[in-house]
């Protein structure tokens, strides 16, 4: 009988050794640069240039092009790069998922909708790919939860009110800004003559932070900027969701109160533009996590860390 192992080892390219000279090969063909692989790694460059010489000497394979002041793959070295980029990815994938299997079950997260519907959701496949084993459970309303009642695991507010009894940490600032479609603007002639808000159709959330938070926003707004409108005599439409009020105004239907953190997207498509531009206004509210005190969780920290890291 043969031995395998001896078989594999006899007939094996890689060692051992030649692994970390492939992870600085990595890097390297990553920055297509020694110096800029040396700083990732906290090694010099020459080094660096050393490690990928005595990999190019072991393979027999030459891997880069050297010019005077730049390097190029070569197509064999491109060929690797693309292997062990993979490899790589592959490795730390099957990292993360034997780590977190270690953490998993169902996580239940309160928020606003307007939070939900412009922030969280389209970022919330990020968390999932990466904490596959924690099972999300989303839920959104306007009401206050009483964590002793629910099985809520953490809320996300937007308000300015304290709660001593549970652990509050802040998530973000926000401000608000009156926003508009560009032909909409374009009739009311608004753009820059805040004057002619008096002829618009306002649009607001009167459950900004509250069930009665009323026309707050325009009025606190345009108290901040001493403008003298009576929104008693300006028409207007309540909503109890701000993303609501936006889709009205991207379909020129009147001009909204926007939370800029929530319609950064609609504004960069130019869907909804700011008349007004330089009349945002920091609000007093702001975006912070709840939970219940003195009950560990690893996937509310995992979560929380997560939003965190996005902010």
């Amino acid at each position: 009988m043969y031995d395998e192992s001896k078989l594999f080892s006899k007939n094996r390219v890689i060692n051992r050794y030649q692994l970390s000279k492939l992870h600085t090969f990595e890097s390297v063909a990553r920055h297509l640069s020694f110096s800029l692989a040396a700083k990732e790694l906290y090694i010099s460059p020459s080094a660096v240039s050393h490690q990928i010489s005595k990999l190019e000497e072991e393979l027999s394979i030459k891997l880069f092009h050297r010019f005077h002041r730049k390097i190029a793959l070569t197509h064999d070295g491109e060929n690797l790069y693309t292997v062990v980029k993979n490899s790589l990815h592959i490795l730390n994938q099957e990292i993360l998922e034997i780590k977190n299997q270690e953490i998993s079950g169902t996580l239940t997260v309160y928020c606003r909708p307007s939070f939900a519907q412009g922030w969280l959701i389209p970022k919330i496949s990020q968390f999932v790919c990466r904490y596959p084993y924690i099972s999300l459970n989303i839920l959104s309303g306007n009401e206050i939860i009483n964590f002793s009642r629910h099985r809520i695991d953490l809320a996300i507010y937007y308000d300015d009110i304290i709660y001593d009894e549970l652990v509050c940490e802040h998530l973000f600032n926000e401000t608000i800004i009156p926003v508009c479609s560009p032909d909409y603007a374009k009739q009311k002639n608004l753009t820059n003559k805040v004057e002619n808000l008096d002829k618009c159709l306002l649009l607001h959330d009167n459950q900004a932070w509250g069930y009665d938070s009323n026309c707050d926003e325009w009025m606190g707004w345009a108290n901040h900027y001493s403008l003298p409108f009576d929104f008693n005599d300006i028409p207007k439409i309540d909503f109890d969701r701000s993303d609501l009020a936006t889709t009205v105004a991207v379909n020129h239907g009147g001009v909204a109160m926007g939370r800029r953190k929530l319609i950064g997207k609609l504004l960069e498509s130019g869907e909804l533009i700011t008349p007004f531009p330089e009349m945002e206004m920091l609000c007093k509210q702001r975006y912070y996590i709840l939970r219940a005190q003195a009950k560990y969780n690893p996937k509310a920290d995992i979560f929380i860390k997560w939003l965190k890291s996005l902010v």
